[in-house]
């Protein structure tokens, strides 16, 4: 088996896989498959789901989702109903050592029942700071502080990693400061490089020394740092990122198919451009179209991922043991305390 995976991330358009999603599984640019809420009806059959797409190649390949509690979760019926983040927030500012507990226990218990339907990781936590500016990331912010977002971020990532799932932190450098949805639009943040790193760039840098095995990049533009998104900027992946935080884990970037990544209507451009600026992975959802333009267009060869780069980011289900009575006492702790603190 090669040790090497491609690095485009793909998704699936339902709760099986069709035989043109088999054929594109196999295509040696292809490294990960993402899941969303259209992929799901039941435990049971997102865990079939998972274990067709293994079986449908012969390389490794990662299985990720976005479960990050709140307005945010992918899957809900026979999971638990995670607390939005900003709730975490609120009980930090009230007791402190009581959040701490909790958001541990809420990253346990995600990661956890991610790993049991056979995704190896959730793209979590968010660690931008809800400033109120930001509609798009609101209530998926922890706190408005980026010390109180540091800390609480630090707790749910220990509960990841006890779990067996690594995190990745987003959206890099930080989201909050901006008004517009990278989803709609190209957010823009007029705000120099000090001012950035100071703030909101800051929780990154603390979990980053902490040793986070993973970084997402956000399409948004900081025109006195580079005219380019971040995603698409190796000042910012390359020079700041790298070099200045000393980060050496995988950088993936935001879902290219985003308005905020609409640099080309070539979706293989935009693709090359996030590699070339420095993204291991690059994630092409919600375009089914363009993902085969860019799986026709891109020389595979060129685009393989070490096994340093992947590895760090596949699930150890070897920890799913007692799952059931912790995931018990785990929902208890979370439930006893919802209404504390607020």
């Amino acid at each position: 088996m090669s040790n090497k995976i491609g690095s485009l991330v793909i998704d699936l358009q339902g709760l099986q896989l069709s035989a043109e999603e088999k054929e594109l599984l196999k295509h040696p640019l292809v490294g990960g498959v993402i899941l969303f809420t259209r992929n799901y009806e039941s435990l049971a059959q997102l865990q079939a789901l998972c274990e067709s797409v293994r079986a449908a190649r012969q390389l490794p390949l990662l299985i990720m989702a976005d479960q990050e509690g709140g307005r945010v979760q992918r899957f809900r019926h026979d999971f638990s109903l995670l607390p939005q983040p900003s709730l975490l927030g609120e009980w930090y500012d009230n007791d402190p050592t009581l959040a701490l507990e909790l958001a541990k226990t809420t990253g346990w218990l995600m990661a956890s029942e991610i790993l049991a339907a056979g995704i190896d990781l959730s793209l979590a936590p968010v660690i931008d700071l809800n400033k109120d500016l930001s509609s798009v990331i609101g209530t998926r912010a922890f706190h408005s502080k980026a010390d109180a977002v540091f800390q609480l971020a630090f707790a749910y990532i220990k509960g990841m990693q006890e779990a067996g799932m690594a995190a990745t932190i987003k959206h890099f450098p930080g989201h909050g400061s901006v008004t517009a949805d990278s989803h709609l639009d190209v957010p823009i943040d007029e705000r120099d490089l000090n001012a950035i790193l100071e703030v909101d760039a800051m929780p990154f840098q603390r979990l980053i020394n902490a040793g986070v095995p993973a970084v997402m990049a956000a399409h948004i533009i900081f025109p006195h740092v580079d005219a380019r998104q971040v995603s698409f900027s190796r000042i910012w992946l390359n020079d700041i990122l790298r070099e200045r935080l000393n980060f050496k884990g995988v950088i993936m970037s935001d879902d290219l198919n985003m308005q905020g990544a609409n640099i080309s209507a070539d979706y293989a451009d935009r693709v090359l451009a996030a590699r070339e600026a420095g993204c291991d992975f690059a994630l092409l959802c919600n375009n089914r179209a363009g993902t085969i333009q860019a799986l026709d267009r891109i020389p595979y060869a060129a685009h393989q991922l070490p096994e340093n780069k992947w590895r760090v980011m596949q699930a150890n289900f070897s920890l799913q043991n007692n799952l059931d009575e912790r995931t018990l006492k785990a929902q208890k702790f979370l439930h006893e305390h919802a209404n504390k603190g607020r």
